[in-house]
């Protein structure tokens, strides 16, 4: 009698393949993360408005008589929506103070093993930011229509939107340099400040550059803040289809395209 014998075939384990995530779900999901504390201490946003209120009710008067001998209304044609510019700046490029703090208590390691895109690690959080500077947006806008403030509806949505697409790329910036400096939080507080102050007097955001010296006003024209500051207060007075306009969109743009470039090669450089 003759015994067969069959020997198993071994079945391929096929490796799994992984599923793509929609990126805007991943850039939504990583924002409701960063936005649940702001909702547990909402006097974090409150305290936010003390900077721009203490600029506009301190500074602003100063400028009355002083450019071009504008009016009291016209300051603040031209100094609110610089303010608010102002506010997305220092709002935005603190994304990396609050990435320093998640790496030394484990939770951006942690982020990092799940399947969420990187690029949308980056807008996820400095759009969160841009929420509650959105909300302090508004309020200051609010605040000083009685003091002859006029914003343009229209102009006013896409100012904001253009703070919008300004702020990805200073907070994926400030990422990167969170990143590069990791636990050297006096290095990323100095960086930031010694780059932070020159962008901002050269911008023409608190003072008009018209009567400073030649160097600063060629220096200015490569200030992307400049342009976007020049934008904001073309949209906020309706003027919609001016040129400084689309220089400001340009510049926002560019600012978010290389803010991202950055952001992402320093956080895959991070996880090798």
């Amino acid at each position: 009698m003759t015994t067969t014998t069959t020997t198993p075939v071994e079945t391929p384990v096929l490796a799994a393949t992984p599923v793509r995530r929609p990126w805007l779900s991943d850039v939504r999901l990583v924002m409701t993360r960063e936005l649940r504390p702001v909702v547990r201490e909402p006097f974090s946003v409150v305290f936010g408005l003390v900077q721009p209120l203490v600029f506009l009710g301190l500074f602003g008067p100063l400028l009355v008589g002083t450019s071009d001998g504008l009016s009291s209304a016209e300051v603040w044609q031209w100094f609110v929506p610089s303010v608010l510019v102002m506010t997305t700046l220092f709002g935005t490029s603190t994304t990396g103070a609050n990435l320093q703090f998640e790496m030394q208590t484990g939770a951006h390691e942690r982020l990092l093993v799940t399947p969420l895109s990187r690029s949308a690690q980056l807008v996820g959080r400095s759009l969160k930011e841009m929420v509650p500077l959105a909300a302090q947006a508004l309020i200051v806008i609010v605040v000083m229509l009685p003091f002859g403030f006029r914003a343009d509806p229209l102009g006013s949505v896409l100012g904001l939107a253009m703070l919008a697409v300004l702020g990805v790329g200073l907070g994926s910036l400030s990422y990167a340099l969170a990143i590069a400096v990791r636990k050297q939080e006096w290095m990323f507080w100095a960086v930031q400040q010694t780059v932070l102050f020159p962008l901002l007097i050269l911008s023409g955001m608190l003072l008009p550059l018209a009567s400073g010296p030649q160097w600063m006003k060629v220096a200015s024209a490569f200030d992307p803040l400049r342009w976007v500051v020049e934008a904001e207060r073309a949209l906020f007075a309706g003027d919609l289809t001016s040129g400084a306009v689309a220089a400001g969109w340009l510049a926002a743009v560019l600012t978010a395209a290389v803010g991202l470039v950055v952001g992402v090669r320093t956080l895959l450089r991070s996880t090798d």
